[in-house]
């Protein structure tokens, strides 16, 4: 019924109908092969070559996407939590844990005892716990206990509960009688022992030592190397050890934008090794045969802390001579025992019983390859200032000037928000709501009433007491909140007891 009229152009025709005044047009194009353009089917040695280098292109792009995979699944693997076929979380021992590769610290359970008198150096411990929680994030579980004679308050508890939350971390806070003075710094041994199969590792420091999880790893990488090196048994006869060092920043100056460049040459120093020449004076090559190629010791082997395995702590506690279980005070002179002839409590509980010649007898051991990985900041960066004084360090004719504690310092600009400050407006501003049962840091009461604070604390005994039962009362009545904060927490915040 339609008629169409066809087109030809070249190769191709078209042809167009017309309907009820509607145009329409169909194109159909066929291309006109001849006889003498058609060639002969086949592949050519050019067409088989590039086939062959795409098929190798293919094959080797899929070898990197596959390779790719695998070390992602395997850096995965370092950070997904070990969990064991039962329900139960089993952990391994401390020779057990692998600290190898991506793995970090995973499994692995830690103690951790710090002796912190009262709050002179907190703005040290908030960094030193911060080190912990980095222990913590590289997989380790965690188990912190603070040594104080200062109850906290709810509302610097409740910062640090803010702050310091990676699970896996416990922190609590050990309250003792003031009346311990200098031996705060025992508190940790018998700790250690009660708990000796709960944990792989134990670290006992001063609140002013940063430890991070480079340090721990390289402990224990290290430990296992004398063992292997060794034997399992004689590994006891030594414990790696630790060095501090300082900044040194010039002392007569203060760092500013147009003083910044005096900082071009500070580095490291270590304060407390300073005998020269190094080697020979300062620190020798280990001199047992079998270890001396790969470690060195230090003359002085003061640490401010020690780290130790659940199986050294045993070794140790029958080991002739040493007992380190048992607490006792350091060494004095004879005709005079009040004056130390092997260092103050705090230098005989973290070193001197362990490495003393006439006591444990435990050789300290540092590795010369990674020799950097044992060394701790030590945050006060005031005691290379001592060097060369009078009576100090290296001796000398300049003398070590001493402040009496009562002297008024013009402090920071009163416009500068603190941290506390800007934590209580948030908790004001936006309340928080109770998760239900109190999972934060636990504050507890250990001390003893029978004993009397004499003149150990500046601070009348009753008073004392007084405001112990204040703080504890509020913290109790915090945890039965669910850790919110109550009225009065935002109004006695303060925890210096200058303030009280």
């Amino acid at each position: 019924s339609r008629r169409g009229k066809q087109f030809t152009t070249g190769n191709c025709w078209w042809w167009a109908t017309s309907s009820n005044s509607k145009r329409s047009s169909n194109f159909n194009c066929q291309m006109k092969i001849s006889k003498k353009t058609k060639k002969k089917s086949g592949w050519s040695p050019m067409h088989l070559l590039s086939m062959l280098i795409s098929f190798l292109i293919g094959c080797m792009l899929c070898s990197v996407v596959m390779l790719h995979t695998h070390i992602s699944q395997s850096h995965e693997e370092g950070v997904t939590p070990i969990t064991a076929a039962k329900s139960t979380f089993v952990h391994p021992s401390a020779s057990q844990v692998k600290v190898t590769g991506n793995k970090g610290l995973q499994g692995l359970r830690v103690l951790v005892a710090l002796a912190s008198f009262d709050f002179s150096q907190f703005p040290l411990l908030e960094e030193v716990l911060d080190s912990y929680q980095d222990v913590c994030v590289a997989g380790a579980k965690i188990d912190l206990y603070i040594h104080t004679v200062v109850p906290y308050t709810v509302a610097l508890i409740d910062l640090l509960n803010a702050r310091l939350s990676c699970e896996g971390m416990s922190i609590t806070i050990a309250v003792q009688s003031p009346a311990v003075r200098l031996n705060l710094v025992d508190r940790h041994r018998d700790l250690f022992y009660e708990k000796i199969d709960d944990y792989d590792l134990f670290i006992y420091s001063e609140d002013d030592i940063k430890v991070s999880p480079t340090t721990i790893k390289a402990y224990l990488q290290e430990t296992k190397s004398v063992e292997q090196l060794i034997g399992k048994s004689p590994a006891e006869d030594y414990n790696v050890g630790i060095v501090r060092y300082e900044y040194n920043y010039p002392p007569d100056i203060i760092i500013d934008d147009k003083t910044r460049h005096a900082t071009e040459n500070v580095t490291r120093v270590y304060w407390e090794h300073l005998w020269k020449p190094l080697f020979g004076k300062s620190i020798d090559v280990a001199p047992q045969p079998e270890v001396k190629r790969r470690y060195v010791a230090m003359q002085n082997h003061h640490q401010g802390m020690f780290m130790a395995t659940s199986e050294l702590l045993k070794a140790w506690k029958v080991r002739k001579g040493c007992d380190f279980d048992k607490i006792r005070q350091r060494p004095g002179k004879k005709d005079n025992p009040g004056q130390p002839t092997e260092g103050t409590q705090r230098v005989w509980m973290s070193s001197q019983m362990l490495h003393g010649g006439r006591h444990c007898n435990v050789q300290q051991l540092i590795p010369m390859k990674n020799f950097g990985q044992l060394t701790v900041w030590h945050l006060p960066n005031k005691n290379y200032r001592r060097v060369g004084k009078k009576g100090r360090i290296g001796g000398g004719a300049v003398e070590n000037e001493f402040g009496t504690g009562n002297e008024k310092f013009v402090g920071p600009d009163a416009s500068l928000p603190t941290e506390i400050e800007l934590h209580l407006q948030m908790r004001k501003l936006y309340p928080m709501t109770s998760a239900g049962k109190y999972n934060g840091i636990l504050m507890i009461d250990e001390i003893d009433r029978n004993r009397r604070l004499g003149r150990s604390f500046n601070m009348d005994q009753a008073k004392y007491f007084d405001l112990m039962k204040k703080r504890m009362d509020a913290y109790n009545a915090y945890v039965v909140r669910g850790g919110i904060l109550g009225e009065n927490d935002f109004k006695n915040w303060r925890w210096t007891l200058d303030d009280q």
